[in-house]
């Protein structure tokens, strides 16, 4: 038997990711964003608050990062979702992380998470339901320790931070359940 548990933002897995940009100064702000996903091959969408400094430095630059968050830095993660940027000046510091200017974009690839997306600010959309960043992907790094054979992104070597909406913990990705495209090819033949 189903309960009823009201309203609650019941998706899960959500992805940690890890949304970076520069100031007018091209100083390092990162915030940790679960909110968001691929909208299409090349576009990723972020729905972030108004208020965010992160945010507000993706207007100036026209540019951001996002990085997949992994287990081994998770306290910096964790602390880049519980430290505004509008009120701790040293944000990116304190945590001792290099930054890196990206190559495409003009915006800085955290050294430390093993995956990034450098994008342009391609749209912010405002309506009366959504506030959402649309990101043109224009490159992903990766580094070679989370690369299979074939150059593909292994996720079981990748170690992803997940985050639970129900009970506010992180988990990680890694044990594959099946073959996408595949494991329902059964149900095609009835």
């Amino acid at each position: 038997m189903k309960k009823n548990l009201g309203v609650v933002p019941a998706v899960y897995p959500m992805p940690v990711l890890m949304v970076a940009a520069y100031d007018e100064n091209d100083k390092v702000n990162v915030m940790n964003a679960a909110w968001g996903q691929i909208c299409d091959m090349d576009k990723i969408i972020l729905f972030l608050g108004e208020d965010r400094k992160t945010l507000a430095n993706m207007k100036v630059s026209k540019a951001f990062t996002v990085a997949l968050a992994d287990s081994a830095h998770i306290k910096e993660a964790d602390y880049f979702g519980i430290a505004s940027g509008n009120k701790v000046t040293d944000k990116f510091e304190r945590t001792g992380l290099k930054a890196v200017p990206s190559e495409f974009v003009h915006a800085p690839v955290i050294e430390e998470f093993p995956v990034t997306m450098e994008c342009e600010l391609a749209e912010i959309v405002n309506t009366e339901n959504v506030f959402g960043i649309v990101g043109k992907i224009v490159n992903v790094k990766a580094d070679e320790e989370v690369l299979d054979e074939r150059g593909k992104v292994d996720v079981t070597k990748l170690h992803a931070l997940m985050f639970d909406q129900f009970r506010n913990d992180y988990y990680t990705t890694g044990e594959r359940a099946g073959k996408a495209w595949n494991a329902g090819k059964d149900l095609l033949k009835k």
